[in-house]
């Protein structure tokens, strides 16, 4: 697949930019591609691999959450269900929650317009990306309540949680002893099983201190 970019972001590679394309020919282009790729204002970005412990933290969450929602009318989509912002965006979080009926930008069924709910697993690339970009355009959608920001290098997460209305409250759980509490989807999830087999870089608690300092 021919991918078009004038700029290079975190976690995507460029190829020199051809033209713009419109919505509907992303989606042509993406629905028949091998690699997936985000779109935004015209341009596709071509999305990278990802590590093992962000792979092993995007399945563990995916099948954490799906358990506990087990019986309930929620679905829990990993990283292949697009969505689409408001502001144009097509991404792919890492995990995606949608409760009561999920609404879908066409019959295809693979462009989720309603997220209850979506996670983020960050890497150094990743992290300013994640936190400066996509927040603020996830907190576009109406019908999110929560963003849920993980790091793969230590035990940290931050928390995006909608007060009222625009206000969002931001906190931050640190600590394998720590619980992901997921007040959208009344789930716990203790770190200890979000990071389950994953292997931290060395030093990592002393980057964590450091982390919780500044």
């Amino acid at each position: 697949m021919s991918t078009f970019l004038i700029r290079e972001l975190p976690k995507m590679s460029a190829v020199p930019k051809r033209r713009l394309f419109t919505e509907q020919e992303y989606l042509l282009i993406e629905r028949r591609a091998e690699q997936k790729s985000e779109f935004y204002r015209g341009e596709m970005f071509q999305m990278a691999g990802a590590t093992r412990a962000h792979i092993l933290i995007t399945a563990t969450l995916s099948r954490l959450i799906g358990n506990q929602l087990e019986g309930k009318p929620c679905e829990v989509y990993p990283n292949e269900m697009r969505v689409q912002i408001p502001s144009g965006l097509y991404t792919y979080p890492d995990v995606a929650v949608v409760c009561g009926q999920p609404k879908f930008l066409d019959n295809v069924l693979d462009t989720l317009l309603n997220p209850l709910l979506l996670i983020e697993v960050l890497s150094e690339s990743t992290q300013n990306y994640d936190e400066s970009f996509k927040v603020p355009e996830y907190r576009r959608l109406p019908s999110l309540r929560e963003i849920i920001l993980v790091n793969q290098e230590m035990p940290l997460i931050e928390i995006y949680r909608r007060e009222r209305g625009a206000s969002w409250k931001i906190s931050t759980i640190t600590g394998l002893d720590a619980t992901l509490t997921l007040k959208s989807i009344g789930c716990k999830i203790p770190l200890t099983e979000v990071y389950a087999k994953v292997k931290f870089p060395r030093g990592w608690e002393k980057a964590l201190a450091a982390t919780i300092q500044s």
